[in-house]
């Protein structure tokens, strides 16, 4: 299923053209894995998971940390796009599959453009 979302999204212009940079890998490699899936997790919980969204469409960076990179590579930046990719709802807090959807699905994204 993530597999084919990844194949979904690379077929979006705008999706597919985010890429992690030598400097995102880097901190990738000096952080770890499981580091920056912690990060994803509170990225996504402080930003997403609540609702209402505040600054819905522009709480996401678009650089700063691999996270943001792979959060707007695969639509799960706002509330407005987890809705037009994921069907995910917007008027209501995301639970806690949804959360862990939208964090293996960045991780997935992290893994293959490192």
């Amino acid at each position: 299923m993530l597999e084919n979302m990844l194949l979904k999204l690379n077929k979006s212009k705008f999706r597919s053209s985010f890429k992690l940079k030598d400097k995102e890998k880097l901190y990738i490699k000096e952080k770890g894995l499981e580091k920056i899936k912690e990060h994803a997790y509170d990225f996504i919980n402080q930003r997403l998971t609540p609702y209402p969204t505040l600054n819905d469409g522009k709480q996401t960076p678009m650089r700063g940390h691999p996270v943001f990179i792979a959060e707007h590579a695969t639509a799960t930046c706002c509330r407005k796009c987890l809705y037009k990719w994921h069907k995910i709802h917007p008027n209501r807090n995301l639970t806690k599959e949804e959360v862990d959807y939208i964090v293996d699905l960045i991780m997935l994204w992290i893994n293959k453009n490192m």
